[in-house]
């Protein structure tokens, strides 16, 4: 009997001890869960590249549009220099970001277009920043889609494509030189502002610029060009025929303007009869429509060179470039 009772007790306390057991084991998995949480915290917050504001930033947003200051040379070139720096910053920021850019150049011949991207590529990344020109399209291309040999260039994430001319050769040039149909030319203004719109509602940031120049302005330059014979090759027969339909090609651009100079993608017109106003003007503006901020880059430390024991061939085993100067 006393046996019986003492078995009864041990199975009456037997699962009251069970769940406390089982509680402390949830206790510690909790414990667990919590610090590998924190853990990931702290890790991610450590990851997390560190923003700054500095004095070049804030003397660049500083400057007001409408002051309309006179610049010399250096000046101007001490302001490209500013301006180049946020660039660099603003490419480091579309690739932490994973943003997608395009910008097109649009214009009259001689306008500056060409000036205006080597001036924004000069200190960027190839790799983040790349140029997109595209010539005459092929036999093959004329039967595409008008805008699919464009697609195929638009950015990936953390990239900046530069449009020297773009889909707008078709109410250009192609439409004042008759290179296009009609029907074509009507088809073209009708999608290219929802194609324009595709292209935002996907998350690229779309920012187009039109390079405004003078007749006389114009003629100076291309004299410049066809004296030059470093910049002769920028002269084509389309520029002299371009040239003397000076009046078709502004009707041409007008028209283009009524359909897509869009709210949600409008056309920027840049003064350029000053190249070196136009640019800074251009590169300034870029530099306000795209929200961005300074990462501070950690330090570098260069290691020291290794010595392994090995010795090279004697110098006069390779062929040198002759020294013609210095």
């Amino acid at each position: 009997m006393a046996k019986s009772t003492r078995k009864a007790e041990i199975a009456a306390v037997e699962p009251a001890e069970k769940p406390r057991a089982e509680k402390g084991k949830r206790d510690k998995k909790k414990d667990k869960s919590r610090k590998g949480k924190g853990d990931a915290v702290a890790l991610a917050q450590a990851d997390e590249p560190k923003i700054k504001r500095d004095k070049n930033r804030e003397k660049i947003e500083k400057e007001l549009p409408g002051e309309g200051k006179p610049i010399d040379k250096k000046e101007s070139e001490k302001a490209l220099r500013r301006l180049q720096v946020e660039l660099v910053k603003l490419q480091e920021w579309v690739k932490l970001k994973g943003l997608r850019v395009v910008i097109i150049f649009e214009g009259r011949d001689a306008a500056g277009k060409g000036g205006a991207i080597k001036r924004i590529t000069q200190t960027l990344n190839p790799r983040v920043c790349r140029i997109v020109a595209l010539g005459t399209p092929t036999e093959r291309e004329k039967t595409q889609w008008y805008f699919q040999r464009y697609v195929a260039h638009l950015p990936a994430a953390g990239e900046i494509v530069l449009f020297d001319r773009s889909w707008y050769n078709r109410a250009g040039v192609e439409r004042v030189m008759g290179f296009c149909s009609e029907e074509e030319y009507r088809e073209f203004l009708r999608s290219c502002p929802e194609f324009e719109r595709m292209l935002i509602r996907s998350g690229i940031t779309l920012i187009k610029y039109w390079f405004s120049v003078s007749p006389e302005e114009q003629e100076r330059r291309f004299i410049a060009r066809i004296n030059d014979v470093t910049k002769r090759w920028k002269f084509s027969p389309i520029d002299l025929k371009s040239r003397a339909r000076w009046h078709e090609y502004s009707k041409a651009k007008d028209e283009m303007f009524s359909y897509t100079d869009t709210k949600q993608s409008p056309w920027y017109v840049i003064d350029a009869d000053d190249k070196t106003l136009a640019y800074l003007n251009m590169i300034h503006h870029l530099l306000g429509l795209i929200p961005y901020e300074e990462i501070v880059l950690p330090e570098i430390e260069l290691p020291t060179i290794q010595e392994t024991g090995y010795v090279r061939p004697p110098a006069d085993y390779q062929t040198f470039v002759p020294k013609v100067y210095g």
